[in-house]
């Protein structure tokens, strides 16, 4: 079984907005560059990373980078590591271990900026004055 241990090793953030002027509606993109897949040893495997946020118009940038340690049996870090040799794309679990851990320090560090989370909030819809539609099905 693989397992996933994601280290941060530098976290960098900045507001460009003004703090007393209003936030306008921003769009937000995210970035995950896994930089290798390493050897480490015969049991484990280094992967660097850097995850980055950026607002549109330009409000702030968040920058997360570090280290996921991949351990397993050896035949299955051979494969992992094989394929990456070969350009093909990692595993699913490696890239959602690195990219949970990321998301959530970026998510703190947006609050303490006061600047919007790089996920969608909900949205509530809103109430419809008037009757209640017609049902679609009736017994």
């Amino acid at each position: 079984m693989i397992q996933v241990h994601v280290s941060i090793h530098n976290l960098s953030a900045e507001r460009f907005w003004e703090a007393d002027k209003p936030l306008p509606p921003v769009q937000i993109s995210t970035n995950l560059n896994l930089v290798g897949i390493n050897k480490r040893g015969e049991d484990m495997l280094e992967v660097p990373f850097v995850f980055t946020i950026n607002y549109t118009p330009t409000v702030a940038q968040i920058s997360v980078k570090g280290k996921a340690h991949v351990k397993g049996p050896e035949d299955e870090l051979k494969k992992i590591h094989d394929a990456y040799t070969e350009k093909k794309p990692p595993p699913p679990m490696i890239v959602q271990s690195i990219s949970n851990v990321a998301f959530i320090e970026s998510i703190l560090i947006t609050r303490t900026l006061n600047i919007p989370p790089p996920i969608p909030l909900p949205q509530i819809p809103p109430v419809k004055e008037g009757k209640p539609p017609e049902p679609t099905y009736r017994a």
